[in-house]
């Protein structure tokens, strides 16, 4: 058996495909941690590109990073959870590849953004570096883009 087919016979994967309201209660889990990501993403990307200048980027940004962080760590384990119960579908499904692709980008952006100069500037000054607002832009439509994808996926 492959590694796709030892997925799909794992514990988590035979629970979630014998109980309907567990399968329930982990996509509903699955979609809150997308909407804690984008909800602590799209603020905090607007604010990064100068707009609600009133509102201290040095006091949101770390906040929101963390939220949008601990969303993501969420969304990966209840999306591994829903992936296990038919890998193989997804594996071969392009949005689910893309969605993929997206996800990795937007973790990297992040986790690059965080070790940079300019985050630092921000973070203990409030000075929004140009290319922060670009970096910022970009997190902005890589993280919109990757939840299209998902919504894509149940229609390839």
């Amino acid at each position: 058996m492959d590694a796709l087919g030892l997925l799909a016979a794992t514990p988590v994967a035979a629970a979630l495909k014998a109980s309907a309201t567990l399968y329930l209660l982990v996509n509903a889990a699955h979609i809150l941690s997308i909407g804690l990501v984008v909800g602590a993403v799209v603020p905090m990307d607007l604010r990064l590109m100068g707009f609600f200048g009133h509102l201290p980027a040095a006091m949101l940004g770390p906040f929101l990073a963390r939220a949008a962080a601990a969303g993501v760590v969420l969304a990966i384990v209840t999306g591994f959870c829903l992936f296990s119960v038919r890998p193989q579908h997804y594996a071969a499904n392009p949005a689910f590849l893309v969605k993929m692709a997206l996800l990795a980008l937007g973790i990297a952006n992040a986790l690059t953004l965080r070790r940079s100069a300019a985050w630092r500037a921000m973070a203990t000054a409030g000075r929004l570096a140009p290319s922060l607002r670009l970096r910022a832009g970009v997190s902005l439509v890589i993280w919109i883009s990757a939840v299209l994808a998902g919504r894509w996926i149940a229609f390839v």
